[in-house]
């Protein structure tokens, strides 16, 4: 007997991984809609320039910080659904030879697409890539030989500040074009601006130090069992950025769930189908989930949740001898999405 039940197992489990096949009794999942928050975060690292503590003495600036320091933003926010299987919702459809049923289309994870039809399929959400970063430059290799024997430190940061102050006067009479070697065109004219500002920029940053900024996007999943009007997702910290829910370091960030009143069912139970061959859809309902920061909304998506809604059952009597049907689900919702009478070819 053991060589046989393992054998039926097997059997068993190959009919409920299957996407697409002909079977007598398959098992599949409705399923429940879940929610997937996306957040774009971006790092400010900065890194005080070598001359840092002169910048106000050569260079006029109070702003300049001697320490270095990171930092996050929270950029932007987006909120989108995919389906999961609803454990609740198993249901085994029943095949035999009094009904024209040849294919039935699940996901990989057992969710009911499509019954003599091709299911439809939900695209996954393109990763973000983020732009190029500049190649960074290094001042050292814009420093004449009279900054780099300087003496002192004070000394080359002083001529570090006049070589500043003069590539800016160039840049000025470059634009009256009162300077002693004009360009001949615009375009050679263009080409000396930019090397000015390549050359100004690299040597200040000795005074006001480095910044870098890299933007990364993370992803959190929230299946909702209920509405709420304050269910903490994550929390936020300018100096850590996304920290646990319960590191008060982070501000809150709530996730709101509101939804339609659940269809009323009739008082008198329906009487049983002869033709219930155990084909289920979900009857959604409208929900909106709102992301709030200091009780203020932020963000807001509005879907549809199977899971605060119903279910119907569909009758076998839909695939007769003669005419069939080709059923297509909502591959998020499990809800009915088209159905199509069809002549049963002999």
């Amino acid at each position: 007997m053991k060589p046989l039940f393992f054998t039926l197992s097997l059997l068993n489990l190959f009919a409920l991984t299957a996407s697409a096949q002909t079977v007598e009794g398959t098992s599949y999942y409705l399923p429940k809609t879940a929610l997937r928050v996306t957040l774009l975060v971006e790092k400010t690292t900065y890194k005080p320039g070598e001359f840092a503590a002169y910048a106000q003495r050569y260079m006029k600036k109070n702003d300049v910080s001697l320490e270095a320091s990171t930092t996050y933003r929270l950029v932007n926010t987006q909120m989108s659904t995919y389906a999961v299987p609803d454990t609740a919702k198993r249901f085994t459809l029943q095949i035999d030879k009094r009904y024209t049923i040849s294919d039935v289309a699940r996901t990989d994870d057992g969710i009911l697409l499509a019954i003599n039809a091709q299911g439809k399929t939900v695209a996954k959400p393109e990763p973000f890539v983020a732009a190029p970063k500049p190649k960074p430059l290094n001042a050292k290799d814009y420093m004449n030989e009279d900054i780099l024997t300087a003496g002192s430190t004070a000394r080359m940061a002083q001529l570090i500040a006049q070589e500043i102050y003069d590539i800016r006067d160039s840049r000025n009479q470059l634009q009256r074009g009162q300077a002693e070697f004009m360009p001949k065109d615009g375009q050679q004219l263009q080409l000396m601006m930019q090397g000015l500002d390549t050359q100004e920029r690299a040597l200040r940053q000795v005074f006001e130090g480095i910044t870098e900024r890299d933007t990364t996007q993370l992803t959190l999943e929230f299946i909702p069992s209920e509405t709420t009007d304050r269910h903490l997702l994550f929390r936020f910290s300018r100096h850590f950025g996304l920290v646990d829910a319960d590191d008060l370091s982070g501000a809150p960030y709530y996730l709101r769930i509101t939804a339609e009143a659940k269809p009323q069912q009739p008082e008198e139970p329906k009487k049983k189908d002869k033709d219930d061959i155990g084909l289920n859809v979900n009857m959604p309902v409208k929900a909106t989930a709102t992301l709030l920061s200091d009780n203020a909304p932020i963000h807001k998506l509005d879907f549809h949740a199977p899971q605060f809604g119903t279910v119907e059952n569909l009758s076998g009597a839909l695939f007769g001898k003669k005419q069939t049907s080709q059923i297509v689900l909502n591959p998020i919702t499990g809800g009915l999405e088209s159905i199509k009478e069809v002549a049963v070819e002999r």
